[in-house]
């Protein structure tokens, strides 16, 4: 019986180590450029965009889930939210995904499937909200606070929201100017690349 949590915990994806050099991360998790660029051509959600959301929600680990209460200290409470995974994905929004996109059988704790969820909804987001795709603080924001409490502008009472938004876009500048610097090398197959 132990020896399933282990193999269990075993197949867990471990977060990039340089997680603020996106050229660092594409060149030790090699199959995430390829699942952000393929977001990015059937969605145009920028691959910068995507990955600094995915930072933001769950510094790159896969199996996240929001903190858990317990009463007296030993009976666990119901989480805060249903989000999970590399996105923080709630239950509901990801299921509006799978059926929209016909995904059934995508996953949260899979990055590939997390990035086309990301391009579709920021997708979404340009169409309802009018967002576009390359500002990376609307879309946190229309993405932390859902595209009905963006259009009642309920991110404006949050001011440490308003804050982490902008930190978003920061990151998405800064990955943007990294991926400048690497992209030619990852489009042409990067396994030269001097470790």
């Amino acid at each position: 019986m132990l020896l399933l949590p282990l193999v269990l915990f075993g197949c867990a994806s471990t977060p990039p180590k340089n997680q603020a050099n996106l050229c660092a991360i594409f060149y030790e998790k090699d199959d995430w450029y390829p699942a952000t660029l393929a977001a990015q051509k059937k969605w145009g959600t920028p691959i910068a965009v995507q990955m600094a959301i995915i930072h933001q929600e769950s510094r790159f680990q896969s199996n996240v889930k929001p903190p858990r209460d317990w009463f007296l200290g030993v009976v666990p409470l119901p989480r805060s939210s249903s989000a999970y995974g590399y996105g923080q994905a709630q239950d509901s929004t990801w299921e509006w995904y799978m059926k929209s996109t016909d995904s059934y059988g995508a996953y949260r704790d899979d990055f590939a499937d997390v990035a086309d969820f990301i391009g579709w909804y920021t997708n979404v987001s340009q169409r309802k909200l009018g967002i576009s795709k390359w500002d990376a603080e609307k879309q946190y924001l229309a993405y932390h606070e859902g595209h009905g409490g963006y259009s009642r502008g309920t991110y404006l009472a949050k001011g440490w929201l308003r804050r982490v938004a902008k930190k978003v876009a920061a990151q998405a500048k800064r990955y943007s100017a990294q991926l400048q610097g690497c992209e030619s090398t990852l489009d042409s197959g990067w396994s030269i690349w001097p470790f």
